[in-house]
């Protein structure tokens, strides 16, 4: 079931999303090589907590941390570790605030240092294909509209899906109906309506889109081990508008590429 929020509510989640949008923007200070990945993990947290808010990841299903890093092969829903950055790594950054009783979700994926220039248009077409689904993410048009122009997108540049993953709508809970697939057909799927709040979140291949999930049951990485990018946008359908909730400027102000 489709839950849909007042404009109360997601006055509240956008109040969520700020805190998880500067809780990014403190992370980014310290993406750089001979940073252990625990370190922003700690960065995350303490700050999301210091602003009275919760870590919607830390727990979640036995999820051990603040943030899932994932880097260069790894998809998503990697552990934060003793590995250090190295120079020509990538590396996800996937955060969720829990606050006021409403959860936001949002990511961002870094190249470090000298990255190779066809593993940074591979960011830079997931970062633009993130902007293209939210295009499409509007008041009646339908779920497929988004996983269409995503996949319509990538798939031209010779980029590939990963399908076993997709967004989902939020709020109340982390995970909701309707789930957000990255691919998809015009006109299919549940129609976008007044309310509903949704985070979209591209998941792009630079290889084959096949994945393995690795034995802590949680770490999916690329079964051709090639670079994987993850980007991410919480949002808002109104009848007139379509409202970005979380913000990566706060990350953009520090790191740009």
């Amino acid at each position: 079931m489709i839950h849909y929020k007042t404009s109360e509510e997601v006055l509240k989640i956008k109040e969520s999303a700020d805190i998880l949008g500067k809780a990014h923007g403190e992370v980014a200070k310290y993406v750089k090589e001979g940073v252990k990945t625990s370190f922003l993990d700690k960065i995350a947290e303490e700050f999301i907590r210091d602003h009275g808010a919760v870590p919607s990841f830390k727990g979640y299903n036995g999820f051990p941390s603040s943030l899932c890093i994932s880097v260069n092969e790894v998809v998503v829903h990697g552990f934060p570790s003793e590995y250090e950055l190295k120079d020509g790594d990538i590396i996800s950054v996937d955060c969720g605030v829990f606050h006021q009783g409403f959860h936001s979700d949002s990511a961002y994926t870094y190249p470090i240092g000298e990255v190779s220039p066809s593993i940074l248009a591979l960011l830079r077409s997931t970062r633009d294909s993130l902007y293209l689904g939210i295009e499409q993410a509007k008041f009646g048009n339908r779920v497929g509209d988004i996983g269409h122009a995503i996949q319509k997108f990538v798939e031209a540049k010779g980029y590939t899906v990963v399908r076993e993953l997709v967004g989902h709508g939020l709020g109340r809970k982390l995970h909701e109906a309707p789930e957000v697939p990255n691919y998809g057909k015009k006109g299919s799927g549940p129609l976008l309506k007044q309310g509903m709040v949704i985070a979209i979140e591209p998941m792009i291949n630079l290889g084959s889109r096949n994945i393995v999930q690795e034995r802590d049951g949680w770490t999916i990485r690329t079964a051709d081990r090639k670079p994987s990018a993850h980007f991410e946008h919480t949002v808002a359908i109104f009848e007139d508008r379509t409202e970005v909730l979380t913000t990566h400027k706060y990350i953009e102000e520090i790191f740009k590429f």
